[in-house]
């Protein structure tokens, strides 16, 4: 290896040493995370079971069921499941507050608010709001739950904020199967895009942004995209291929001599792209990647589309984007916005990657932090979980960002294996005094051999691959 590539590679091994420092007084910082999201009226046994979910979640148990993660703390099985299912707590606050403390830590104004979907499977057909939809963790249609998530990607990072079960009408309209779910009353059913417009109703005061993005099923409706002008909303949104365009760029046909003068016909998405010349693409650069600058191709129009009863939409902007794979075949994505078409191609590029970090979010919340392991039937369980499980995520998030301080190339899941020993040696014992100083003592011995697993397992193989590039 060239001297050069050397020195490279010894900066970026000492980037990625774990230092004692970075999880000294974790359990503590834990505790103190938990206790703003704590409502006046939570009892004191809640508050403790609330920590110690998120304690389960964080650690190494392979499924993060509520009675996993009473067994992990030594307790009776039933004590925690009933806390999830059956204890009356709201999460609706717990949400304000963690939207408003997302506002403050992630700024800039500059952010983009993401809805996106995501299904878990479910078998049985009690478990509430379950039916059969497609299901991209299985990859075909089955039964599972649906969950409406909203996201926040700034430049600082990017966190799930607020979600909602999506009830389908085959629910809403058995009141009795509702009932036995424990769906309250006033829940009336609501497509995704209602739900949608619920959570920002309800946060997007508190979180700093200019624009609003989603997938080609949130963009597909032309009154979601109404609905959002009329709260003065910016948005860039995902449409299907086959969306119905007209181009107000391009030149009319020629004029017959009788009637009146045609328009530009309406034309599919795909089709549309098709026509248009090689000179009209202009490169942009996204981000870095592992293998050096990551580029996509773009184009704007100003067009109108065609609107749910078939009537023609008022005029917005086409972005259509471009990208080559490894075996050169160009993958396409088309997005309509109503901002002004002067607005620069990388600012639309930026939009457009943000709905790839919010699916980050949820990869995550699933692998890390145990979001879809829960065992819960009813509508206060899944609730609960899912809102323990993305303040876990939260939890994670924050300390990475703290941690990248100390160990530059710190990422969320190898954090996350570093916290779930120190669990499971702070677990080992039955004295809570003794539990902290062996967690903290555990780090300090195990230090060499963190970093070096740490090492191995997460920071060889990119830097090889970037010194051959």
């Amino acid at each position: 290896m060239e001297r050069r590539f050397e020195a490279r590679l010894q900066q970026m091994m000492d980037q990625a040493e774990v230092s004692p420092e970075l999880l000294r007084e974790l359990l503590p910082r834990l505790r103190e995370f938990v206790q703003p999201f704590v409502t006046d009226r939570a009892t004191p046994e809640q508050i403790r079971h609330a920590t110690e979910y998120i304690m389960g979640l964080v650690s190494q148990l392979e499924h993060k069921s509520g009675e996993g993660i009473a067994y992990l703390h030594d307790q009776n099985r039933q004590g925690l499941p009933k806390f999830l299912g059956h204890l009356s707590w709201d999460h609706p606050p717990m949400l304000g507050t963690w939207a408003r403390q997302v506002g403050q830590e992630l700024g800039p104004a500059d952010g983009v608010l993401v809805f996106d979907p995501s299904a878990f499977p479910k078998k049985g057909t009690q478990s509430v709001g379950v039916a059969k939809h497609w299901c991209g963790r299985l990859g075909k249609v089955d039964h599972c739950q649906v969950g409406a998530f909203l996201g926040h990607v700034t430049r600082k990072g990017h966190v799930l904020v607020n979600v909602r079960l999506y009830l389908p009408e085959e629910w809403t309209k058995d009141k009795v199967r509702c009932a036995a779910a424990g769906v309250p009353r006033p829940i009336k059913f609501g497509t995704r895009h209602q739900l949608a417009l619920e959570m920002l109703d309800e946060c997007g005061a508190v979180l700093p942004h200019t624009w609003i993005a989603g997938d080609d099923e949130m963009g597909r409706p032309s009154g979601f995209r109404r609905d959002l002008r009329t709260r003065g909303e910016r948005y860039l949104l995902a449409v299907p291929s086959n969306t119905l365009i007209r181009d107000l760029d391009a030149p009319p046909p020629a004029y017959s001599g009788r009637g009146r003068y045609p328009k530009d016909p309406f034309l599919r998405g795909d089709d549309r792209s098709s026509r248009l010349p090689e000179g009209a693409w202009t490169a942009v650069t996204v981000r870095d990647g592992e293998k050096g600058p990551l580029e996509i191709e773009v184009v704007k129009r100003r067009v109108q589309a065609r609107t749910d009863t078939g009537g023609t939409g008022p005029e917005e902007v086409l972005v259509v984007t471009r990208e080559r794979q490894a075996d050169q075949i160009c993958k396409f994505d088309y997005y309509l916005l109503n901002a002004s078409v002067e607005v620069p191609l990388a600012e639309f590029a930026r939009v457009t990657k943000a709905e790839h970090r919010v699916e980050e979010c949820l990869e995550r919340a699933k692998g890390e932090a145990g979001l879809g392991d829960y065992q819960v039937s009813n509508w206060k369980g899944w609730h609960h979980h899912i809102t323990l499980a993305l303040l876990a995520a939260w939890f994670l998030t924050r300390e990475t960002r703290r941690g990248k301080e100390l160990t530059p190339a710190l990422t969320f899941p190898h954090l996350r294996q570093l916290i779930g020993g120190v669990i499971e040696v702070y677990l080992g014992t039955n004295d809570p005094a003794r539990r902290c100083r062996r967690s903290t003592r555990w780090f300090e011995r195990n230090e060499q051999a963190c970093s070096h697993r740490y090492r191995s397992r997460n920071i060889l193989p990119p830097l090889k691959n970037q010194l051959r590039t």
